[in-house]
């Protein structure tokens, strides 16, 4: 990549089906929404990084000249950089680089891993190296960087949704399995509530007791995994477990075929927009009262949605505040309308495509 100047941007995500799944190795039906983050970058004489993030009112700066330490927790910007190198990826100059975007910040819509995702892209393009890596590889660099880097809890969802675009089916096999799906025909309404979550807190507490059950189990069935169709001698071994558990255990497992029930739905033509709505709906309820992860703000926001017209939604992301979305086709601007009267920041959205180069020499530059 010899231009001076280069731009880059990555999608948000939804979860659709399979919330609170990714890091448990079961499956996930996620699709990339147009709500971007956009990194506008212009090629410095010598070997420093300089970040402008006027969004959040923060600025970063470091030097390429060997492995960077890390400032901060989820030091982001850094990490990249750090496992791109392990990986014999170099960004050959320094470079400033304006950070904006519109998609809700710690919100539950992946805004850090889209910049994750963007970042890896640009450094990608800046060594010349677009035909020889492939939106999963970036996507894995992605979970690397942010994740693995980290000891965090969560999975790959997002680094994938970002860097592959679409509406994905994603199975957390070895290896791992991607299908694309059709786009379901009509419009998201994206509703941030505007209340602040702990991302890794919420995602922590509940894998690890998810995980404890698990382990609780196999004390009696050493082959039981989260992945199979329910042995019949496994029911009494959950019903031994103590209340907190076992209800995190069956939640797990009625969001593993709520999944593949999504799975079926994307694959039947003509779309039944209700059906979607009718599979969202029960995934919050699930997610509301068997996992907690729901808010009175947030079931107020989709009460009204659905009272609006709307024909599903659900929390989004690791929960305990952030966005929620309905699928209101037809109906996305009185969807919006509605949930605003609750106190709710909402957009409209439609799937997107995954991570990419900007057109024109200075294009993303607000």
């Amino acid at each position: 990549m010899r231009d001076a100047e280069l731009t880059v941007s990555a999608p948000g995500r939804i979860c659709l089906f399979g919330e609170h799944q990714d890091y448990l190795g079961l499956d996930v039906i996620a699709a990339a929404v147009d709500v971007r983050i956009r990194l506008a970058g212009r090629r410095r004489a010598d070997s420093r990084v300089v970040f402008e993030c006027p969004d959040v009112g923060e600025r970063e700066e470091f030097d390429l000249s060997g492995e960077i330490p890390y400032l901060k927790p989820r030091d982001y910007l850094r990490s990249v950089v750090n496992v791109l190198r392990r990986a014999g990826v170099l960004l050959p100059s320094g470079w400033d680089v304006l950070v904006r975007g519109t998609i809700p910040i710690n919100a539950g819509t992946s805004s850090s891993s889209a910049l994750v995702i963007a970042w890896i892209r640009f450094i990608v393009e800046a060594a010349g190296l677009r035909a020889s890596v492939s939106p999963e590889q970036i996507a894995e660099w992605g979970y690397l960087a942010e994740v693995a880097e980290f000891g965090e809890p969560g999975g790959k969802m997002d680094h994938y949704a970002s860097a592959k675009g679409g509406a994905l089916w994603l199975r957390f096999d070895d290896p791992l399995g991607l299908s694309e799906l059709p786009f379901p025909p009509g419009e998201f309404v994206l509703a941030d509530s505007r209340e602040k979550k702990d991302t890794t807190g919420t995602l922590g507490s509940v894998k690890s007791r998810v995980l404890a059950g698990v382990a609780e189990i196999r004390k009696t069935l050493p082959r039981f995994s989260l992945k199979d169709e329910e042995d019949p001698a496994a029911r009494p071994a959950i019903d031994r477990l103590p209340a907190d558990p076992r209800r995190l255990v069956d939640a797990a497992l009625r969001n593993r075929d709520l999944t593949r029930r999504g799975v079926a739905l994307f694959r039947t033509q003509p779309f039944d927009d209700r059906l979607l709505g009718d599979l969202l709906n029960a995934q919050h309820r699930l997610l509301r009262d068997d996992l907690g992860i729901s808010t009175p703000k947030i079931d107020r926001i989709l009460d009204a949605a659905l009272a609006a017209g709307g024909l599903g939604g659900k929390i989004n992301g690791s929960g305990g505040g952030g966005c929620a979305f309905v699928y209101g086709p037809g109906r996305a601007e009185t969807v919006a309308e509605a949930c605003a009267r609750e106190g709710a920041s909402p957009a409209v959205i439609r799937i997107d495509g995954g991570v990419r180069v900007e057109p024109g020499p200075s294009a993303g530059r607000p």
